[in-house]
């Protein structure tokens, strides 16, 4: 169906005559009545009784008429949808748990306007997030990574400390700070390390510095079943983010412990095409910016953020 003949039967039946129709889409009157007599003869309907003073909807028109308003404004959401300014922001984050999830969530209440979606790329590490970014399937994303490819910028956005997380009955449960040194010989359990990810050579670099026992083996239920088990055991902690937003009963008994001297921070940057024109992206980036705290003391976190 041509729209641009849709777009003139609408036209002439809410101004009555050709000649003004043709006037409101700067067209010849005769090009006007083309396009209507083409579009009744792919509709097999007459759409129009002509006469002298003009044209009147014929039954048909009638009820045509609703249908043709709908199309017009379906290719209307269309095109606003990839217009720069009007289409939403394509945002991804691993988890709308941790850090990045929560500081898209505080600009969306700062900016309840701004058109935002949300999405987490299943298992996706920066290369395979990269790689969605240049096909243009998503805007930004976060990831620890501070030399991109060509084509993509990266701006630090996020700088969250580690914790520990333990049970009321491990060892370490009772301290009020801990150096990262201090966590070697004991088991901490992160489930779902997948290698060759950004954040599996995090945990690497992290462990390797300070002689820690990452234990990434078995099957991966979940982080709820996960803090189950350490809130159950003497023996298993993890660590998460000061930024992560999980939530436990009173009755786990589960502590946060910060560590420091050095501080070690998970690196979120905010990756995204170089250029992209998008104003909700320069929104959000000086959002970020504008928020960036970065912890007290010495920091620790890898030399070495490319993408895997």
């Amino acid at each position: 169906m041509d729209i641009e003949a849709v777009r003139t039967f609408v036209a002439v039946a809410e101004t009555g005559r050709f000649q003004d129709a043709a006037a409101d889409l700067r067209v010849t009157q005769q090009a006007a009545s083309k396009r209507v007599a083409n579009l009744e003869r792919s509709l097999g309907a007459v759409l129009f009784t002509r006469t002298a003073g003009g044209a009147r909807l014929t039954p048909e028109g009638r009820a045509f008429l609703p249908h043709a308003r709908g199309v017009l404004r379906a290719v209307e959401h269309a095109a606003a949808s990839v217009r720069p300014g009007r289409r939403a922001l394509r945002v991804d984050v691993l988890s709308r748990r941790i850090a990045p999830g929560a500081a898209l969530h505080r600009f969306h209440l700062d900016h309840p306007d701004t058109g935002l979606d949300v999405v987490s790329l299943p298992n996706a590490g920066a290369g395979a997030a990269v790689a969605e970014l240049l096909a243009g399937r998503i805007d930004a994303t976060f990831r620890a990574v501070a030399d991109p490819p060509a084509g993509v910028t990266a701006e630090r956005a996020l700088d969250d400390p580690l914790q520990l997380l333990t049970g009321p009955r491990h060892p370490l449960a009772g301290a009020g700070t801990l150096r990262p040194a201090d966590l070697a010989g004991y088991r901490i359990r992160i489930p779902g390390i997948r290698p060759g990810t950004e954040w599996a050579d995090y945990y690497d670099a992290l462990a390797e510095e300070f002689g820690l026992g990452i234990d990434a083996t078995g099957p991966d239920f979940g982080s709820d079943a996960l803090l189950d088990a350490i809130a159950e055991s003497a023996t298993v902690a993890t660590l998460v983010c000061a930024g992560d937003r999980y939530v436990w009963p009173d009755s786990c008994g589960l502590r946060r412990i910060p560590l420091a001297d050095p501080v070690p921070v998970y690196p979120h940057s905010l990756l995204f095409r170089t250029g992209d024109p998008h104003p909700a992206l320069d929104l959000l980036r000086r959002h970020l910016a504008a928020r960036r705290t970065v912890p007290p003391g010495p920091v620790w976190e890898p030399p070495d953020r490319r993408v895997p």
